[in-house]
């Protein structure tokens, strides 16, 4: 048996995966199975203490794997934040994974401050996000930042279930806070440990995060990197059937992925640092 661990980003939780635990178990069939974990302040641990380093963070995360009873090398599937917290795993325990898929990923020093966080949404992030009380209207932006497949019927239905979500298991503003630190903070490795395979997953119409910043962690490690040709930041939301026939494919499963490339591909935009 295999297990797959689900990591989210900042301030989200397992429910935010939607359906995609289910959807990539049925792709990935027999001997394996699909775990979403929730890291701290988040979730079922919303009234935790969120670590200010990311370490923490997988220590933690650790620790909740071996109550549940999970031995054995694991593989991660990781969303933005919960990237960092895989290559932090594979740094400190290379030995408890078999692999990490670290979707539309970013972290210093391979990429600047102005592409892991697309300049262009400072203000929606801090006037909506951080500052709005209006759950229902935060959680529209969220979608939007980072979906674009989904018809607005079907944002506001995901935005419907994810207010509910955040109104049972709020993320309080000193834990979105350290959350945050923890981000800005945390430094990847130049190398990563050979033995777990690594996969870099990319949406190149990410709106939240530069698609440079998968491409130039796929150089520096010379890891393989797919691209979904136009799909947002958050991919199990906005192209599921492929993200999980993608995992299947990486992980020995027998579905074929779709657009996948190398990690030596160049960008072909540009952006403008701010001034």
């Amino acid at each position: 048996m295999t297990t797959w661990i689900l990591l989210r980003g900042l301030v989200r939780e397992q429910a935010h995966w939607d359906g995609f635990a289910e959807r990539l178990a049925g792709v990935l069939g027999a001997g394996n199975r699909v775990l979403p974990l929730d890291l701290p302040g988040n979730g079922v641990f919303f009234r935790g203490t969120s670590p200010t380093r990311v370490a923490g963070m997988v220590a933690a995360a650790r620790r909740d794997l071996a109550d549940q009873g999970v031995t054995g090398p694991v593989r991660l599937v990781a969303l933005s934040l919960g990237g960092m917290v895989a290559v932090e795993w594979l740094r400190r325990h290379p030995e408890q994974l078999l692999g990490a898929a670290l979707i539309n990923s970013s972290a210093a020093p391979f990429s600047p401050f102005w592409r892991r966080l697309r300049p262009a949404n400072y203000g929606r992030i801090v006037c909506q996000g951080l500052l709005s009380r209006d759950r229902l209207a935060r959680e529209r932006m969220i979608l939007d930042l980072t979906t674009h497949h989904l018809s607005a019927a079907e944002r506001d239905d995901i935005a419907e279930r994810f207010r509910t979500v955040d109104a049972l298991r709020p993320v309080s503003a000193a834990n979105t806070v350290r959350q945050l630190w923890a981000a800005a903070r945390f430094r990847a490795p130049r190398t990563l440990p050979a033995g777990p395979s690594v996969l870099i997953v990319n949406g190149a119409g990410d709106r939240l995060v530069h698609p440079a910043c998968s491409r130039a962690l796929a150089r520096a490690w010379h890891c393989p990197l797919a691209v979904h040709p136009d799909g947002g930041h958050d991919l199990s939301l906005d192209a599921p059937d492929w993200l999980a026939a993608t995992l299947a494919a990486w992980g020995g499963g027998h579905q074929e992925s779709g657009d996948q490339g190398r990690g030596d591909q160049e960008s072909g935009d540009q952006e403008t640092p701010p001034r």
